[in-house]
C-alpha cells in the first residue's frame, strides 16, 4: 500500500524533501532486498524511464521553495518530484492564515485536488494521506488547511495524518500564535491524528545532542526527517509478525489514536548525535529503554538533561489524582519502534507498566511495538516512541494563552478579518483548543 505526501509551504516542502532523501538512503543500504521492496512501493512509483518518482504533491504560493526542493531532489540521482506534481504562484500569503484559508486555497483549490488525484491513482493500494507544514505561517497553515478541508471532503474514507511544526516560543512572526491556533482547531476536526514537532526541542538537538555550531534551517529538517523516517520506514508489527506491515498510516493510527478527542501524538528519537560522535559510541537495548521511559514519564524533550527523579506511580489511596498529573507525563497510548540489531534481546516490559496510562482503558491496548532487524540511517540500534499523552498540554496552552493576550485587545484582528476570518470564527477556535487542552489535562 501507498502513501500520498502533500508538501504545504515552506517548511513543509524543506522537510518533505529531507525526508525522502532519508528514505531513499536508508532504504538502498546493504543487505535490504525486501525492506527496500516495501518502502519504494510505499514512497515511490517508477516512471517510463525507471526513475524513482516520489508520491508527493508539492503546494507554495512562491515558486522559490518548490524549485530548490525539486533541484536538491534531482541532484540526489536516486530519485526525483514528477514533473506536473508541483503548484506555485507568484503571491505568497503574507503570513497571513485568513489569506491562505479565505483566499488562495479556493482560488486554487481543483489545480492542487487534479494534481492529489492523479497521485492517487497511480496507488493500487492507498495507506492514507500524510501532509507536512507549519502552523505558524499563511500558506502551509492557511492554504494546508484548507486542502486539507478538501481532502476529507473528498476522501471521506482515506486516513489523513497530519505532520506539524509547531513555532519557535519566541517566534519571528507576530501573529504566529493566531495562525497556530486556527490551524490547530481545524485540523484536529478534519485530520484522524496530528503528529507534531516543535522547533524549540528540534533545535536544542542539533546544539547539545548532534553538536552543531552553526546551525541552519537544513539541520533542522534533517532532524524532523530522521524521526519521521524512524516511524514510516517498513517495520514488523503485531498484525504482521513475518512481512513488513502494509499499511504504515492505518496501524499507526489504530495503536495510538483510540478515541477521536485525543490526537495529538508526539515523538522522541534516540539515539541522535553527530555522525563524528557515532563512530565511537557503542549502545545497549536496557540503556535505550531506560532513557526513553523516563522521557516519556518526566515529559523530556531529549535524552540530555532528564530529571530522574519523577517516577510512575499508580495511584493508590495515597496518591490523589491531582498528584498524578503533577508528577508525572500520563499516557493514553504508546507505540515504541525498534530498529537495529539484536532487537530480540530488547525488554519493553517497561512500558506495559499499567500506572502510565489512563485506567479507563485495558493496558494491552495502550501499547504497541514495532520492529525492523535492519539498521536505520546508520545507527546500529534506534528507538523511536509515538506517544499520545499529556506532553504537549504545556507548548499548546502558551499558544493558546499568548494569542488570546493578543485577541483580547484586538491586535491585529482587522488583518484577519478583511478576509473573511471573522471575530466569532476566532471564539470558535480558542473553545475548541480549551476543550482539547481540558481533555488531555483530566485525561485520567
Amino acid at each position: 500500500m501507498s502513501v500520498v505526501s502533500l508538501q504545504l509551504g515552506q517548511c513543509g516542502n524543506q522537510i518533505g524533501q529531507e525526508l525522502f532523501s532519508v528514505i531513499s538512503d536508508d532504504s538502498n543500504g546493504p543487505n535490504r532486498k525486501k525492506y527496500k521492496q516495501c518502502s519504494d512501493e510505499r514512497f515511490f512509483y517508477e516512471s517510463s524511464t525507471g526513475e524513482l518518482v516520489a508520491r508527493s504533491v508539492l503546494v507554495d504560493m512562491e515558486p522559490k521553495v518548490i524549485s530548490q526542493a525539486i533541484a536538491k531532489a534531482s541532484k540526489s540521482g536516486r530519485w526525483r518530484y514528477g514533473d506536473k506534481a508541483h503548484f506555485s504562484q507568484k503571491q505568497g500569503s503574507g503570513n497571513n492564515w485568513a489569506n491562505g484559508f479565505c483566499v488562495h486555497g479556493p482560488r486554487h483549490e481543483e489545480a492542487v485536488e487534479d494534481m492529489v488525484r492523479m497521485e492517487i491513482e497511480r496507488c493500487d493500494r492507498l495507506a492514507g494521506i500524510f501532509t507536512m507544514m507549519s502552523v505558524a505561517g499563511g500558506t502551509g497553515s492557511g492554504v494546508g488547511t484548507y486542502i486539507t478541508q478538501h481532502l476529507r471532503d473528498l476522501y471521506p474514507q482515506s486516513f489523513i495524518l497530519n505532520q506539524i511544526t509547531w513555532p519557535y516560543g519566541a517566534g519571528e512572526v507576530i501573529v504566529q500564535n493566531y495562525n497556530s491556533v486556527l490551524t490547530l482547531s481545524h485540523l484536529y476536526q478534519l485530520s484522524d491524528a496530528i503528529l507534531v514537532h516543535e522547533n524549540d526541542t528540534v533545535h536544542k538537538i542539533c546544539s547539545h545532542l548532534m553538536n552543531i555550531k552553526h546551525m541552519s534551517i537544513s539541520d533542522i529538517n534533517m532532524v524532523i526527517a530522521h524521526q519521521l523516517g524512524s516511524v514510516l520506514q517498513p517495520a514488523y508489527t503485531a498484525d504482521s509478525p513475518c512481512h513488513y506491515n502494509r499499511n504504515p498510516i492505518g496501524e499507526l493510527l489504530s495503536s495510538l489514536v483510540c478515541h477521536p478527542e485525543y490526537k495529538l501524538l508526539s515523538l522522541s528519537n534516540i539515539p541522535q548525535m553527530s555522525s563524528t560522535s557515532l563512530a565511537y559510541s557503542v549502545f545497549n537495548w536496557p540503556g535505550l529503554l531506560k532513557h526513553l521511559r523516563q522521557m516519556l514519564i518526566a515529559s523530556a524533550r531529549m535524552e540530555e538533561g532528564i530529571d530522574w527523579t519523577v517516577n510512575a506511580t499508580s495511584g493508590g489511596d495515597s496518591v490523589t489524582n491531582h498528584d498524578r498529573h503533577k508528577n508525572f507525563n500520563s499516557s493514553l497510548a504508546n507505540l515504541l519502534i525498534l530498529r537495529g540489531k539484536d532487537i530480540s534481546t530488547a525488554v519493553t516490559d517497561g512500558f506495559k507498566d499499567p500506572a502510565l496510562y489512563v485506567p479507563w482503558l485495558k493496558t494491552e491496548n495502550c501499547f504497541s511495538t514495532w520492529n525492523s532487524p535492519v539498521t536505520f540511517n546508520g545507527y546500529e540500534k534506534s528507538a523511536t516512541l509515538v506517544s499520545n499523552s499529556q506532553y504537549l498540554l504545556k507548548p499548546l496552552d502558551n499558544i493558546v494563552r499568548k494569542a488570546w493576550n493578543m485577541f483580547a485587545s484586538r491586535a491585529y484582528v482587522h488583518q484577519y478579518t478583511k478576509f473573511g476570518i471573522s471575530e466569532e470564527d476566532f471564539l470558535d477556535s480558542f473553545t475548541a483548543l480549551e476543550q482539547i487542552i481540558s481533555s488531555y489535562t483530566h485525561l485520567s
